[in-house]
């Protein structure tokens, strides 16, 4: 192992691990309303289109919220800010076990997206300040691991939890916001303790490894024509944050609009909710493979676009037979299939906008690609909900999804040939110079 190899290991065993932690917790209370809707809706008043747009309403707090959030963040630095979410954001998701109604639920799904926002886009500004462009595909490949684990665990422990109805005089679904926001409060104070802000600020690190480190992104900036702007609000005027933002909003549509309807589409193939549970893991174990081999892939071959293509295409044409076939067990392999590659584009998307910014541009341009990247986490469940409404068939919901996958395509082409020629150019003109 190459001295660069021990200290990239060294730095992800530090690091990557906690924030895998923080992150599964953090996609556990967003994504648990999607079981607790087996049951809520009919204790509290809320059918399928309030759901959809409840659910939704999480990512317009976020985005109102993010890039105000991610500016924060470079200010006060990673640990403090983190923290602070933490607490909010678990807080909240406890105070969700209290709904009343529809307008409650309204309310405490947007507080619990502005509470939550910045934290995502927050880590991937943060790896950026420890890891070159070359390791940061599989790097951004564990991180998100923590997605499918989430939704892994949740699964089984939202059917457990569920069980407890009538405890203490509480509901299954009160039980279940209660457990899950719990853990966010307790992580605060360990996120304090041992989160360091930057490099510099680390004991475990000697002088020389720090100052290869810094030598080695500030090479990254000049290889890559990194752009910080004077001030950087500017990064949110720039086409091509515009551009990366369009092209991430087809994948945490799918994501969202999927992952939060999933309890439902199982539900239908009969069963009890634990086994429901179980069942919506398997498409998880799925996204933890490809995101094992494919942004691995990426690096070794110092291909993003094609993968992307790929990904695509082959997610569009597993979205529409998970719509089309009537075998369960068909529709669960499918299922499985499209998990495998949402989970892995959203890796190779998000080694992107790092080859272009940096800086506090870096942090703007990538709280502004995730909000409005986000938007999809409203429009997915929103639209879904609302098509099963008024075709009565949630197949309809997928088709929808397989259209927004074939868009995603289609963006891959056009970012490819806006950002990378561009890119290319520059680095001519440069040669040139």
């Amino acid at each position: 192992m190459s001295p660069e190899q021990r200290l990239i290991r060294l730095i992800t065993l530090k690091l990557i691990p906690f924030l895998i932690l923080l992150y599964l917790v953090a996609y556990i209370d967003r994504s648990a309303v999607g079981f607790a809707k087996l049951h809520m809706g009919a204790d509290v008043g809320i059918g399928d289109a309030a759901y959809g747009l409840g659910a939704g309403l999480f990512f317009i707090g976020y985005f109102i919220f993010e890039v105000p959030s991610n500016l924060l963040l470079d200010r006060f630095g990673a640990r403090r800010w983190f923290a602070r979410i933490l607490i909010t954001w678990g807080a909240i998701t406890m105070g969700m076990a209290f709904i009343q109604g529809p307008t409650s639920f309204y309310v405490m799904r947007f507080l619990l997206g502005a509470a939550e926002a910045g934290f995502f886009p927050g880590v991937l500004y943060f790896i950026t300040q420890w890891y070159p462009v070359r390791h940061r595909g599989k790097i951004i490949g564990f991180f998100i691991l923590s997605q499918p684990i989430a939704m892994m665990i949740t699964g089984p422990l939202a059917g457990a939890l569920l069980g407890m109805d009538g405890l203490s005089g509480l509901h299954g679904w009160q039980w279940l916001f209660l457990m899950i926001g719990a853990p966010a409060v307790l992580l605060a104070w360990p996120t304090l303790r041992f989160l360091p802000d930057n490099l510099h600020k680390v004991k475990w690190l000697s002088a020389e490894e720090k100052t290869w480190l810094a030598g080695e992104l500030e090479k990254d900036k000049q290889e890559y024509a990194q752009t910080r702007h004077g001030n950087p609000l500017h990064a949110l005027k720039d086409k091509r944050v515009l551009l990366l933002a369009l092209f991430y909003l087809p994948v945490t549509l799918s994501i969202y609009g999927l992952g939060l309807w999933l309890p439902t589409i199982l539900k239908q193939f009969g069963g009890s909710d634990l086994t429901t549970g179980f069942l919506s893991a398997i498409p998880y174990v799925f996204g933890i493979v490809g995101l094992l081999i494919v942004p691995r892939s990426s690096d070794r071959l110092n291909d993003r676009y094609g993968h992307l293509a790929v990904l695509y295409a082959l997610a569009a044409c597993s979205m529409f037979l998970s719509a089309w076939l009537s075998a369960p067990a068909l529709q669960l392999m499918a299922l499985s299939l499209v998990a495998f590659c949402l989970f892995s584009t959203t890796a190779l998307f998000w080694t992107l906008p790092g080859r272009f910014f940096t800086g506090a541009s870096a942090a703007a341009a990538i709280a502004l690609i995730n909000s409005v990247g986000n938007l999809g986490g409203y429009i997915g469940p929103f639209g879904i909900g609302a098509l099963k409404e008024y075709t009565g068939n949630l197949a309809s919901g997928l088709y929808f999804l397989t259209a927004v996958l074939c868009f995603g395509l289609l963006l891959t082409w056009v970012v490819y040939q806006r950002l990378e020629r561009r890119h290319a150019q520059q680095q001519v003109s440069m040669g040139n110079a």
